[in-house]
């Protein structure tokens, strides 16, 4: 298990799981493969009618969604994001990254059909980055890595804001009352697991209330999908409202799975789209939007919105990061991978063609980043080694 918790075999998984759904797709076994995607499970009598590919994406994703929601908290209690000084520097650097690629995308969409997809070059998949850093990056200090993590975080909570917002319509608000209860209750509930509580120590199994947060959290699961909402929300929920140090449990025992299981599913159900017998001058303008959006520009969104937050968010407690840092955590924010790939899904929902060539563009887009994130980490990563070597304190910067 703790093998399936390395950023760097979490990386592996997703892009070999990518590989394998693009390849089977487009071999003879890819129109059975794709039939068995579409294929609907069905439970008449809980209201759920989902495809084998929507019970991952709205079902399975929802447990990633969960973790991210965690570590999102945790950094904005007592991580790099529990107050403002520290947080204004990665949060103007996180929106320069969201802003400037929706702009490619617009630019290259204005006036067509797709463009209301301009949120999937937005994305940055923090698994696969943090992976990429800790594959090429032994020498890289510990504070480039903090800041990778904090804007990535609120990269990721700037798409749940958009796929909450963009890409829902006609919420039934019943049955976001019903989940807002769920919700509550799941996060009261989750106090009764803290160290000091009165549950524990008393020394009463903790099992009953484990049994309870996970009928709790399917329940919230269910009435945010019935909503209209869309069904990864309650994981986000979920995990805020879950009490610190419990949820910090929770993602370790969950941690393994997503990383073995839930993603790399996604990752290959996501990826399982026949190729376009297309030549370039027909594919849809939305294809070039993310092509470059993602690659180019998150490296100069972040570029720009780092700057500015240099100049804003100046600290005397911290050793500044500098262009070279900057150019490492854009080529990185890059990878959009997982959750631009769900946002290729809900944007493209009505134009399946489309989502396919968006599905495509995803993937070639991340694998530039990949590349191009790959050299500009390992030659920064030689960089800090050669001073750490002149200055003879190799070991003053984190492997």
């Amino acid at each position: 298990m703790n093998l399936l918790r390395s950023e760097r075999w979490a990386a592996v998984l997703l892009l070999v799981a990518a590989a394998l759904g693009l390849l089977l797709a487009n071999t003879s076994a890819g129109p059975g493969l794709l039939a068995l995607k579409t294929e609907h499970l069905e439970l008449p009598w809980l209201g759920l009618d989902l495809s084998i590919g929507h019970w991952i994406s709205d079902g399975l994703l929802a447990i990633f969604f969960f973790i991210v929601a965690v570590e999102l908290k945790r950094e904005l209690v007592i991580g790099e994001l529990n107050s403002l000084s520290k947080a204004l520097l990665p949060a103007i650097a996180a929106v320069g990254g969201v802003v400037v690629p929706a702009l490619i995308y617009l630019a290259f969409t204005a006036g067509t059909a797709t463009v209301d997809g301009w949120p999937i070059p937005t994305a940055t998949d923090i698994a696969f980055a943090l992976g990429v850093l800790a594959v090429f990056g032994t020498w890289i200090p510990t504070r480039v890595r903090v800041f990778l993590l904090a804007l990535a975080v609120l990269d990721d909570l700037i798409a749940i804001l958009i796929i909450a917002f963009f890409f829902t319509s006609d919420a039934d608000l019943a049955s976001l009352g019903f989940a807002g209860i769920a919700i509550a209750l799941f996060g009261a509930v989750s106090r009764m697991m803290k160290p000091r509580s009165a549950w524990i120590l008393s020394r009463r199994p903790q099992w009953p209330i484990v049994g309870v947060l996970i009928l709790l959290g399917v329940l919230a699961w269910y009435f945010v999908y019935q909503s209209g909402v869309h069904a990864t929300i309650a994981g986000v929920a979920l995990g805020l409202v879950m009490a610190r140090r419990p949820g910090g449990r929770a993602v370790h025992a969950l941690e393994p799975w997503s990383n073995g299981v839930v993603l790399p599913l996604f990752a290959l159900s996501a990826a399982m789209v026949a190729v376009p017998q297309l030549s370039p001058s027909q594919l849809d303008p939305a294809f070039w939007g993310i092509l470059v959006g993602l690659p180019v520009g998150k490296i100069v969104g972040i570029l720009i919105g780092g700057g500015i937050g240099a100049l804003v968010a100046r600290r005397r407690d911290s050793t500044p990061l500098t262009w070279g840092d900057l150019l490492v955590v854009g080529a990185l924010g890059g990878i959009g991978f997982t959750v631009s790939l769900l946002m290729n899904e809900l944007a493209f929902a009505g134009l399946p063609e489309v989502a396919d060539e968006g599905t495509l563009a995803v993937l070639l887009g991340s694998g530039v980043a990949i590349v191009v994130s790959a050299v500009a980490v390992s030659l920064r990563s030689a960089q800090y080694r050669r001073r750490g070597a002149k200055a003879g304190v190799g070991g003053a910067f984190s492997r």
